[in-house]
This record gives C-alpha cells, sequence and structure tokens, in this order.
C-alpha cells in the first residue's frame, strides 16, 4: 500500500455476498460494518470512513457488557483492566473491539476472522478466536469459537452488538417481540445487582407489541426458545406487512440485552435502530460467575447467532 494511500478507520474490508443480501466485516475489531437486502439497511452500521461508532456490529471478548471497577478475582489472584468506560468507571466489551483480525478464508458468501488474544495486564491468558460470517438462503450466521492456549484455566464470555433496523426514523411504532422471562436491575454503574420477573412490567415482549416510549438499556435472562433450540427476537415495522428482521442465538447464548439507544452521543441515532445483543454470560460475570465459562487448557467453546431478514 502506497503511503499515500488512506487506510480506513476499521481496516481492511471483506464483502460476503448472497443473491440481494450484501454484509461487510471489517479488519479492526472482527465485526459486521453492514449488512443490507436489495440496497436496505438490515444493520443500522457505519461507513467506510468512520470508525465504529457506539460498538456497532463489534465482537465483545472475552466478557461481553460491563465490569464492575475493572477487577475480578480468578483462582485466588485479583486482576484490574483498564477502565474503557471511565465514567461510570467500568471495563466494558472485553479486550478485542479495536485489535486488528486476520482474514483467513474468503469466498464470495463467507469469510473466517482469526485473532490471537495474548496474555496482558489484567488478562494474563491466551485465546484463539475464530468467527465465522456465512451468508446463505436464510440470512447471515455468526459462529465464534474461542480455544484455550494457555497451560491454566480461564475465564470466558462473548457477545456481540449489532443494531438492528426496519428502515424506520424511529423504533417507538416498530413491533417487537423478544424472550426473556426475567429482567435485569442494575444500579448507577449499570451493573446488575439483582433480577425480577417481567411479567405485567414494560419491560416484557414476550408477546409482540409496540416498543413505544419503553427505554430500553437491559438485560434479560431465561429466553425463551422454540423447538429448534434458538430464541429469537423480531422487529417489525408498523402494519402487517411492515419489514421485519429477526436475530437468533444457540443455547450457548442464554442472556440478552435490548438497547433503545437513548443515551448515544449522536443524538440523530438514538431509537433510531434497536441494540440486540446475545451473551453467552451476564453482563458483570467475571464478578457475579453468572454464565462464566471456566475454559480448561486446550479446551474450546463455539456459539452461534444469526440474523435473518425479511
Amino acid at each position: 500500500m502506497s503511503a499515500s494511500t488512506p487506510v480506513a478507520p476499521s481496516g481492511d474490508q471483506f464483502e460476503l455476498r448472497h443473491g440481494e443480501q450484501r454484509v461487510v466485516v471489517v479488519e479492526v475489531g472482527g465485526g459486521l460494518r453492514t449488512y443490507t437486502l436489495a440496497g436496505q439497511e438490515v444493520l443500522d452500521g457505519y461507513a467506510e470512513d468512520q470508525m465504529c461508532p457506539s460498538a456497532r456490529g463489534e465482537v465483545l471478548i472475552p466478557w461481553p457488557n460491563r465490569l464492575r471497577d475493572g477487577t475480578y478475582e480468578f483462582d485466588g489472584d485479583r486482576l484490574q483492566v483498564a477502565l474503557s468506560e471511565p465514567g461510570k468507571h467500568n471495563a466494558i466489551h472485553g479486550l478485542v473491539r479495536w485489535v486488528n483480525w486476520n482474514a483467513t478464508e474468503h469466498s464470495e458468501s463467507h469469510v473466517a476472522m482469526a485473532q490471537t488474544l495474548s496474555a496482558q495486564d489484567g488478562y494474563p491468558f491466551s485465546l484463539a478466536l475464530r468467527i465465522d460470517y456465512r451468508l446463505d438462503v436464510d440470512g447471515l450466521t455468526v459462529e465464534t469459537t474461542a480455544t484455550n492456549l494457555g497451560g491454566s484455566d480461564c475465564p470466558y464470555g462473548a457477545g456481540a452488538h449489532p443494531y438492528l433496523t426496519v428502515g424506520t426514523d424511529s423504533i417507538d411504532r416498530c413491533m417487537l417481540k423478544s424472550p426473556g422471562a426475567v429482567r435485569m436491575l442494575t444500579d448507577e454503574q449499570a451493573i446488575p445487582t439483582s433480577s425480577e420477573p417481567v411479567t405485567g412490567t414494560e419491560y416484557d415482549f414476550r408477546a409482540r407489541r409496540p416498543i413505544g416510549s419503553t427505554q430500553l438499556d437491559t438485560g434479560y435472562g431465561e429466553p425463551d426458545r422454540d423447538p429448534d433450540g434458538r430464541a429469537r427476537v423480531v422487529l417489525q415495522a408498523p402494519g402487517e406487512d411492515g419489514r421485519r428482521v429477526t436475530l437468533w442465538m444457540d443455547e450457548r447464548y442464554p442472556y440478552l440485552m435490548l438497547f433503545t439507544g437513548d443515551s448515544l452521543p449522536d443524538r440523530a441515532r438514538r431509537r433510531r435502530a434497536l441494540g440486540v445483543e446475545p451473551m453467552t454470560c451476564a453482563p458483570n460475570a467475571f464478578q457475579s460467575g453468572e454464565g462464566l465459562h471456566r475454559l480448561k487448557p486446550g479446551e474450546s467453546f463455539t456459539g452461534t447467532w444469526g440474523i435473518q431478514p425479511g
């Protein structure tokens, strides 16, 4: 590359196509930048000349969501990671959001992104990471695998941060159907302190209904699953024939965050799309242990989620 050639803030771009579907996966963070169907946005992503804003499409490893004060204990050691959310005194969304990933395989409808998360201050463990993005007639499938490369056990969790859109200026009149029998109650640091059933509250979207004015930055557990074992979130534009998009997640993802974007720094993007975040563990799992996975040396963990437009 010439010294005069500008480098995109998200690095190299890896395009996938299948029929009228188009996806762009990026080098920086290994996440999703765009997803369109017949030219219509499925994800509220970002432009090639932009730095990824508000975690759009990012990969959240080795923990999703927040870690209180960036500190935790593991096997008797007290560990401290950097406070990447200093305003709330938390570490947020893991350690791989801004590192470069390598495309080890790339075809018209598939790309495999790989990265080695090396031992570092606060996380003295090594992980081999691989994410397979595949497009087919059913939409996008995302398979994430982590393997413990070290000689001792390590804590692990994963998540993803796509923002779903059905082309509306606001999601207020959109219909939402989402699993989750309980919601997490949080403190001033947005850390879960307890949970409660959603029955009878404005946070219950198990039956399809409009989002309305409900503000969501809300974690859910105990998701209802269909006979195929998948839990599904369905966002639909107003009207019986309104555009729809579905995010599904397999049994490895027993937790979910919904985010209506009311606190986004870009006011124009608030409530324009719905952040739907599949998570293998609960927020703050490095402290609470809720859903946290302990990977033994050489052990791998694989989870799969996907998006189906239309």
